[in-house]
């Protein structure tokens, strides 16, 4: 069960990095949208980070789910159309 558990905490990081390089701000927003976009991109960098930091301490269980969280901010930012993307299979909008 670890090893399921490394595995998909690693794929789920592997996945939350590709989304957080791929997302862009979308083009042509208006100022609230924009500064949602960047609230919302924020969050997910720095749940990234949070999971790194939990993997270096050894707690794959919050690593996970910081990862979960972070592509989730991702997920809905490409959803109220503050991101473009371009690999549309990372991201369930």
């Amino acid at each position: 069960m670890a090893a399921d558990l490394n595995e998909k905490t690693a794929r789920y990081r592997r996945l939350l990095k590709e989304a957080l390089d791929d997302a862009k701000k979308a083009p042509g927003m208006d100022p609230q949208l924009e500064r949602i976009a960047s609230e919302f991109y924020e969050m997910a960098k720095s749940y990234y980070l949070d999971g790194v930091h939990f993997l270096e301490a050894g707690d794959s269980v919050n690593a996970l789910v910081c990862f979960s969280y972070g592509h989730a901010w991702l997920d809905a930012g490409v959803r109220i159309g503050a991101f473009k993307v371009t690999k549309k299979n990372l991201f369930a909008a």
